[in-house]
């Protein structure tokens, strides 16, 4: 892990697996589910909008590798039943799941607490927090019927180090953070699970545009310039590695 910046991906390094992006529509999930793809991945694409599932589908295609897989989903209104049916559906479907990326965010955007409504706390906590939390719970059996597999959560710079304005997101990623601490001692005596955190850092996103609209975007780095992290974590090469938040910026 140490050697993170200069690490080179196999070209089949996640052959005959499958991973489930969630988020997978823009942003870093589209970037990393073209990453998983490219690198021999069955890939479950995750998001709200069909329609740029489908683009992400048409570019994977594109490729001539494992053909993806479609599966539209709104995290906001979901309960305990929706998440056991997404992944009884991977498993009859697909039969196998061998990793997860936890990429799906939402934010009000900056604001004082004395601002947030219960409403806004309520929907924060759930997409960003609860959401990954029941769904990688209702996925484990076949995360452990894996011989390697890999669960990546991602966190944020105001959820690692909370400031001001920021609020139930900051809050939301800080919990991630316990989250990923707690299931990874938890999962100790599972050789073949791990579990970690990464925190893109302020990248060209869209999420990115919606709370920093003034910034100079061409000063950013693109999705697709993080995705050795995303790579490293999520295959082979990071077994026995658990527990640990890596900025992915000091990576590369």
């Amino acid at each position: 892990m140490n050697n993170l910046k200069h690490y080179q991906a196999d070209k089949d390094l996640l052959s005959k697996r499958v991973i489930l992006v969630t988020g997978a529509g823009q942003g870093i999930g589209r970037a990393a589910a073209i990453a998983y793809a490219t690198h021999g991945a069955t890939v479950i694409l995750h998001g709200r909008k069909v329609e740029k599932l489908e683009h992400v589908y048409d570019d994977i295609q594109a490729l001539g590798r494992e053909e993806a897989v479609i599966f539209p989903f709104d995290f906001e209104k979901a309960v305990e039943k929706d998440f056991q049916a997404i992944a009884d559906a991977i498993e009859s479907q697909l039969g196998r799941l061998d990793g997860i990326l936890h990429n799906a965010a939402f934010t009000f955007g900056p604001m004082p607490l004395e601002n947030h409504t219960l409403e806004q706390w309520q929907v924060t906590m759930h997409v960003n927090l609860l959401a990954p939390a029941t769904l990688t719970r209702a996925c484990l059996p076949l995360l452990k019927a894996s011989s390697d597999a890999g669960v990546i959560m991602t966190s944020d710079t105001h959820g690692h180090e909370p400031s001001a304005y920021w609020g139930g997101f900051a809050v939301a990623k800080a919990g991630i953070e316990a989250l990923v601490k707690i299931q990874a001692e938890e999962w100790e005596l599972c050789p073949n699970l791990r579990i970690n955190t990464l925190i893109p850092g302020p990248v060209h996103s869209p999420q990115r545009m919606k709370t920093h609209p003034g910034e100079i975007k061409h000063l950013l780095l693109q999705p697709h310039d993080l995705m050795r992290a995303y790579l490293f974590f999520m295959g082979p090469d990071s077994k026995g590695i658990s527990g640990k938040i890596i900025s992915c910026q000091e990576a590369e």
